[in-house]
């Protein structure tokens, strides 16, 4: 594959099948055929070994963009990035939560450095069903609401997860582990209970709440809603999800369109309903918590879990450059933006390393400098590389997000 003399190209990312995503929802964005009993649960766009994005030319060779990033490093990347990060160190999706995500907890970078290296030296293989960390990066995530959107973020305050233990009686029996606010006791004390024990507390909770939802009684922005749906979703050959404790121990989250919720390593979450766009490290490294059929691994998930209160911070935009509004975390692999143009509005743009935009809404027409234009309506997305200068021209009106690497100092 040869350098290209374009900066600025089309791309096209990978869906991905996953059992708990929707049935239209990314079809219409991606105007794709809709198969029947298919559903498609993530877009991803970025250079992820399992499922990297494919440059558009005229070329007929076909060239994924973690291949392309690693034969040109320096000149996708910049020196700088490339130095720091090595590879694209970030991936955006698009997400359509149909059914409750497992529990989820990631590991910080030194950890997931040193315990991908130990799994690597016990010979457990990648693809292995028990195999917890499948590289070496940690995993901080942001996610940006769509539609109306739940999750699961976090331990609710002492006050707050007290006042659940009592309220709810099938849970008086946590009140003693957890105290005065001993998160680790109570959490390990529900994550390692003998199964039987498990059903015994929650099939009597259960009982008395599954009928409410199935007879559409139950509110959202309660717990017992999400508990019912994921008993009915997750329990298996009879016994109980333990997870559902969970549902009761963390801060439950509506999230409107347009608001951003930041996961940092060893935050336990769980998205529940909704479509976002999320952008994260380029990791893998999730450790399991409960509901879900796949692994758990108890004392690894005990191991990188922040036992700690967690005061939610709805992320707005900050206007930082015409027409840009940025959502700003801490993590230094990824930067999120979203572009409002109107149409006939131009925006030139200046790309510091590698740069993904997606069109939400509307259509742009892509030019760099002298070279042929192209455009990109809604569902399509294109790159741009270290120093690329770009104008975009709203061919209607717009709404495109950009993800890119903040800059290195």
């Amino acid at each position: 594959m040869e350098l290209s003399k374009d900066k600025v190209m089309p791309i096209k990312g990978q869906v991905q099948h996953y059992a708990w995503g929707g049935d239209f929802y990314l079809p219409k964005l991606l105007n794709l055929p809709v198969n029947k009993g298919e559903t498609y649960a993530e877009y991803w766009l970025g250079a992820h070994n399992t499922g990297s994005a494919e440059l558009i030319s005229g070329d007929a060779e076909k060239i994924l963009l973690k291949d392309y990033i690693h034969a040109y490093p320096a000149e996708t990347l910049g020196q700088k990035a490339a130095a720091r990060f090595g590879g694209l160190p970030y991936l955006l999706k698009v997400l359509d939560v149909k059914e409750m995500l497992s529990i989820q907890v990631h590991p910080a970078k030194a950890e997931a450095q040193r315990d991908f290296e130990s799994e690597n030296a016990r010979g457990i293989e990648l693809s292995a069903p028990q195999r917890n960390y499948k590289d070496n990066n940690h995993k901080p995530e942001l996610m940006l609401a769509l539609s109306e959107f739940w999750l699961l973020h976090g331990f609710k305050p002492v006050k707050t997860l007290d006042r659940i233990l009592h309220e709810i009686p099938e849970l008086h029996f946590l009140v003693p582990v957890f105290g005065n606010g001993n998160y680790k006791a109570l959490y390990q004390h529900v994550m390692e209970m003998p199964q039987a024990q498990v059903n015994r507390h929650l099939k009597t909770l259960l009982d008395r709440i599954v009928p409410h939802y199935q007879n559409e009684k139950l509110k959202k922005n309660k717990e017992d809603f999400w508990a019912a749906r994921a008993a009915i979703t997750y329990s298996q050959k009879g016994d109980v999800d333990r997870g559902i404790f969970s549902i009761y121990f963390f801060n439950l989250l509506q999230v409107q369109p347009g608001h951003a919720v930041f996961q940092d390593a060893g935050v336990p979450h769980a998205y529940l309903e909704g479509q976002n766009v999320e952008i994260m490290a380029n990791s893998d490294n999730v450790l399991r918590g409960g509901l879900t059929p796949k692994h758990v691994d108890v004392p690894e998930l005990l191991k990188h879990m922040k036992f700690e209160p967690t005061v939610p911070h709805i992320i707005h935009g900050v206007e930082k450059e015409k027409a840009i509004s940025l959502f700003p975390t801490p993590a230094p692999d990824f930067e999120l933006g979203r572009i409002h143009l109107a149409k006939g509005q131009e925006l030139p743009l200046l790309s510091y390393s590698v740069q993904i935009f997606l069109v939400l809404a509307g259509s742009v027409e892509v030019k760099e400098k002298s070279l042929t234009a192209f455009s990109r309506k809604k569902g399509e997305a294109w790159v741009s590389f270290d120093a690329a200068e770009s104008k975009l021209k709203a061919l209607e009106d717009a709404v495109i997000y950009r993800a890119a690497i903040p800059l290195i100092n």
